[in-house]
């Protein structure tokens, strides 16, 4: 088959205005997608170039398809399966900020620039006090964002209009807040002088995003890899798949919406200057509804969230958990709410992703603590009564634990006489282990203010039924239980 460069030369090129700090499946299948559509149905005329920003690695594949490449997103739209193809032409440029340094600090200097995106992981917006200014790159991204734009004020004489506009998509809270103060931190501490500092607070946005969007990747299986290939006609091996839900919430301290005008092309693209409702909904509907119903679905005997969905008693169970009582407690318009909770039913379903059961139940205890938690807590304080299937949720969870032992740090417990392996903190292990047979481990596990920030004792009602649930699990088999709790 002919490669893709072999079939589709590029022809137009765009003034760079995007640097992209990774060069990874995610940013591909999403941001550069976004801009890329931006740049069809509007006048932004944005060029990208990615940034390497670590030692390892290589460019090649961009270089040989002229950084060209395409993302197929495949997943279900009003219910019905869809496949779409684009061929992303707005990537202008790679660079590799270790190889070619020299290069890569020129950008700085480019007037055109106005926007940096970066994804270097939830570990890479830290502050390290020990990395240098010196070093060419310096070690961390605060580091590396740091001395870039230390020399882009420099090269335009600290202009005001050549200040950037910071997007940061690391999955953590206040992520742009919170870089931000690394880069502050740094210009203090190399001595980077007061009008630079000014000029990052007043030139410059750092804005705090939240993204949402499964980005499945490259095809590493060859007959969906050559069948995705037969489709577009030529060999692509920068190919990503994702599925069609996504959704961008920029949180930025001044306006950025009409110089950015993703919304305008349709795009689920939310400026605002609170990103927490957003955020909230997110953790507590689609998060939540995987912790909450996981542990109970692979107990049921299946591995994938597909498979789990095709159990009608596995799905109302979801659903009834969403609708019934995590809704009821969150803050957003009930229609927004309705309609997102809706998406995730269908993303569930999603016949293209497949969704191991027991990838999800990774730190289950501090996962069910920090997205269904507090929609049982605001449940029980709103309507003075228990939701039942949150609370069963941490039967179920408990029940996953059941029986385990502890081997290389891991928990190997038994599903009808195969053995499955179960990754979390040592101190949860450890207590799994330990108080596994007591009378007394529901309330143990409850009132663990480590594992949950709290004493959970204290709701009226909770430790019985969760006890209760618990015990009959153990007995009957998880099943079985549901059966009689919720019907079949």
């Amino acid at each position: 088959m002919e490669r893709l460069t072999g079939k589709i030369q590029k022809t137009v090129h765009r003034p760079m205005k995007v640097m992209q700090f990774g060069e990874g499946n995610f940013l591909r299948a999403f941001v550069d997608y976004m801009f890329d559509i931006t740049n069809e149905k509007t006048g932004l005329d944005a060029g990208i170039v990615l940034v390497k920003p670590i030692s390892f690695g290589s460019l090649a594949p961009f270089h040989e398809q002229n950084c060209l490449y395409h993302v197929m997103l495949r997943g279900l739209v009003d219910g019905k399966p869809v496949e779409k193809s684009r061929l992303i032409t707005s990537v202008e440029d790679v660079v590799d900020a270790y190889g070619e340094y020299e290069k890569y600090a020129d950008y700085a200097k480019v007037d055109t620039l106005r926007y940096i995106v970066s994804n270097t992981t939830e570990a890479g917006i830290v502050l390290d006090e020990s990395d240098k200014f010196e070093l060419c790159p310096p070690n961390t991204y605060p580091g590396k964002l740091t001395k870039f734009l230390f020399e882009r004020a420099e090269a335009f004489d600290y202009a005001a209009d050549k200040g950037i506009v910071i997007l940061p998509v690391e999955l953590i809270d206040d992520n742009g807040i919170q870089l931000k103060k690394c880069v502050m931190a740094l210009a203090k501490l190399w001595k980077l002088g007061e009008r630079f500092e000014k000029w990052l607070d007043n030139a410059c946005v750092f804005t705090s995003t939240l993204v949402d969007r499964i980005v499945t990747g490259y095809p590493r299986d060859d007959a969906e890899r050559q069948g995705i290939w037969d489709k577009l006609g030529c060999e692509d091996r920068l190919l990503v798949t994702g599925e069609p839900f996504a959704l961008w919430v920029i949180e930025s301290p001044k306006d950025i919406s009409g110089e950015l005008p993703f919304a305008s092309c349709g795009l689920p693209v939310v400026f605002t200057d609170n990103q927490k409702p957003y955020k909230q909904r997110k953790v507590r509907i689609l998060n939540g509804a995987h912790t909450s119903f996981v542990p109970a679905a692979f107990q049921c005997g299946y591995d994938y969230v597909l498979d789990a969905m095709h159990d009608s008693q596995i799905k109302t169970f979801m659903q009834k958990t969403l609708y019934d009582e995590v809704i009821p407690t969150l803050t957003l318009p009930k229609d927004d709410l309705m309609a997102f909770a809706e998406a995730v039913t269908g993303r569930f379903e999603n016949p293209f992703i497949k969704h191991a059961l027991l990838s999800i139940c990774l730190n289950s205890v501090s996962k069910w603590r920090a997205r269904c938690m507090p929609s049982l807590v605001q449940y029980v304080e709103k309507t003075n009564q228990l939701p039942e299937h949150l609370t069963f949720s941490l039967a179920s969870l408990m029940a996953l634990y059941h029986g385990g032992r502890l081997e290389d740090g891991k928990l190997i417990c038994q599903r009808n006489g195969q053995p499955y392996t179960l990754q979390d903190d040592a101190a949860v292990l450890e207590f799994f282990v330990q108080e596994d047979g007591k009378d007394t481990i529901v309330r143990d596990f409850l009132s663990n203010v480590a594992f949950f920030g709290e004493d959970l004792t204290r709701i009226s009602g909770l430790e019985e039924s969760v006890t209760e649930s618990y015990h009959a699990i153990l007995q009957k088999g998880m099943k079985a239980v549901m059966t009689e709790k919720f019907g079949g």
